[in-house]
């Protein structure tokens, strides 16, 4: 009887090493599987982004009076800004998973070089807890070499379905970039409350694409906000 109780132990001794083993290997597994796909999904937007500031300079050589530079990330590159805007000549800049670092680096050429009358910036929802580490100091650059071109800054927009969980820190950081347009002398568009359902707090559904990502509707809004500030500015 006892050399039975003792196999007993072994054997399920042996199966709680086996089993944690298991999950300690798949865990190791799935560490190593989200960092190679972090790293590919970090080259792909290097070749985009470098991708797109080639475009924009090659672009640049044939440009001039620019009345309005849009720059920001993918809700930007998704707009499109010649056919909202007809009345006056814009460009756009934006590059789909940028984010205010990125944005920093490349106001050469989506700004400087080409000296538009307004830039409207709408940037950092892909950076959300990092943003205003230097949200004021792209400002305070666009100021520094271009003083004539005028700037307004856009709210985060509001979000809904996965993305809804973002809505506060969004809310947060609005209060931020409102607070350092007054600061600066910029213009401020609030997109946030424009595109919200007051219904459920969040991103309106028919202006949605994916609960981030905006529809032709959703732009139609936003191009309600921005407009009226560009007539009062060109």
């Amino acid at each position: 009887m006892r050399k039975r109780f003792l196999v007993l132990i072994f054997l399920a001794s042996t199966l709680t090493v086996g089993t944690a083993s298991f999950f300690i290997s798949r865990a190791i597994y799935k560490r190593a599987y989200e960092k190679e796909k972090a790293e590919l999904n970090q080259k792909v937007f290097e070749i985009y982004y470098y991708g797109r500031i080639n475009l924009f300079k090659e672009e640049n050589k044939n440009i001039s009076n620019i009345d309005v530079s849009f720059v920001g990330d993918s809700l930007t590159d998704g707009y499109d800004v010649k056919s909202f805007y007809p009345d006056y000549n814009v460009i756009n800049r934006g590059i789909n998973g940028d984010n205010t670092f990125g944005v920093e680096k490349r106001l050469d050429c989506s700004v400087y070089d080409v000296h538009p009358k307004v830039v409207n910036l709408l940037i950092g929802a892909n950076n959300f807890d990092t943003m205003l580490d230097n949200y004021e100091t792209i400002v305070t650059k666009i100021k520094t070499n271009v003083p004539d071109t005028k700037i307004i800054l856009c709210s985060l927009t509001s979000m809904t379905g996965n993305w809804a969980k973002n809505n506060e820190k969004a809310r947060k950081n609005n209060i931020k970039i409102q607070e350092i347009a007054e600061r600066n002398g910029c213009y401020y568009a609030d997109l946030y409350n424009a595109l919200l359902d007051s219904n459920t707090n969040e991103l309106k559904s028919e202006y949605s694409l994916d609960g981030g990502h905006l529809t032709n509707a959703g732009y139609q809004v936003v191009t309600s906000v921005i407009t009226p500030i560009l007539k009062s500015v060109l």
